[in-house]
């Protein structure tokens, strides 16, 4: 495999996000990995030292002084602010910064993946950056509108691979029947058959559409979007992917037994679908959370570059205790390089 380059943007200074990007680049899995950070020198040092002497010398930890690193300077204020633990307006503003350099140099042409640590969406809110998550910030940053959230990871028990979209992200729960329509279906599953077939290799494979309702309305007496439009919109899905086998709409309780069953290997043919489409926040992730919370990885699909995230936030209640799980972080890297490489036909 090549060696795409890679910038991680090191998320909110007041969580695990330094803890779990040193972890993960001391692991010699990425020894050969072309790598550089963006974070404020001054903190960065600070944290390692605090973090070596609460680890044990037994678990490797990278040194700044032998990575590559791009100092964004931050005003003295803003540096003082920052608290271990404690998200607020300064870290806010930290991490935003962090973010908002790495998405302009990969633009330029600097990098060919953003790969990025958690942030606190209340401390950006509370810094003045009115964005819902890091997510939104990229699209907005890459000027476009047709953009998704899928979340990937590996089961360590069958090797088989979790795929899933969410068709809408970061809303109230009362707002998503208004916010779900035909066209931005026919988007999000655009978006994802787009990233099978060059992300993944999957010319044709079988995807999973989830219901909105309980037991996908029961026919209308639990809720009528199925019976109004879902259904006559996934018939003309059909025809315009007839490589891809759309099963749906599937009862969203029920949805997930055969995706566990694969991922934990309690079946011997679980038969689960190379995808998942989820409706809402919560139908996705409750699930993926529950299988592959260290291990899963938030890509954003549509962007013009490959960027990827570990699926857990900032742990204020752990951070600088040196006991933060690096295996997302790390899997989030391995697969940034791997998705660039996909993209353009490297093996």
């Amino acid at each position: 495999m090549s060696k795409p380059r890679l910038v991680i943007a090191l998320g909110d200074p007041a969580g695990i996000g330094t803890e779990v990007v040193l972890k993960a680049l001391g692991d010699r899995a990425l020894a050969d990995y072309d790598i550089t950070l963006v974070a404020n020198l001054e903190l960065l040092i600070d944290r390692y030292e605090h973090l070596r002497q609460q680890i044990p010398a037994s678990i490797e930890l990278a040194n700044p002084a032998d990575l590559n690193i791009i100092d964004v300077p931050l005003a003295q204020a803003i540096r003082d602010g920052v608290q271990v633990g404690q998200g607020n307006a300064a870290s806010g503003a930290a991490s935003f910064e962090y973010l908002d350099l790495a998405i302009d140099r990969t633009l330029a042409g600097e990098f060919e993946a953003i790969v990025t640590a958690p942030i606190a969406k209340s401390a950006w809110l509370a810094a003045g950056h009115h964005f819902p998550g890091q997510t939104e910030l990229l699209a907005f940053k890459a000027n476009l509108d047709r953009f998704g959230m899928l979340f990937v990871g590996v089961s360590p028990y069958t090797g088989w691979t979790l795929r899933t979209l969410l068709a809408t992200t970061h809303l109230p729960l009362n707002q998503v029947s208004q916010a779900l329509t035909p066209a931005l279906l026919s988007l999000k599953l655009g978006l994802l058959v787009e990233s099978l077939q060059v992300d993944f290799g999957l010319q044709s494979g079988t995807i999973a559409i989830a219901g909105l309702n309980p037991h996908s309305g029961e026919g209308g007496q639990l809720g009528r979007e199925e019976v109004d439009w879902l259904a006559s919109w996934l018939e003309t899905e059909r025809s315009i992917y007839p490589q891809y086998k759309l099963l749906g709409l599937l009862p969203p309780d029920t949805m997930w037994v055969k995706p566990g069953q694969a991922w934990f290997g309690t079946h011997p043919d679980p038969q689960a679908a190379d995808a998942y489409l989820a409706l809402y926040h919560d139908q996705g992730l409750i699930p993926v959370k529950l299988m592959a919370f260290d291990r899963a990885i938030n890509t954003t699909i549509g962007l013009p570059f490959v960027r990827t995230s570990p699926d857990h936030g900032t742990a204020f209640d752990i951070a600088g205790l040196g006991i933060a799980d690096a295996r997302s972080m790390l899997e989030a890297i391995k697969l940034a390089a791997k998705l660039v490489n996909s993209r353009s036909g490297v093996v």
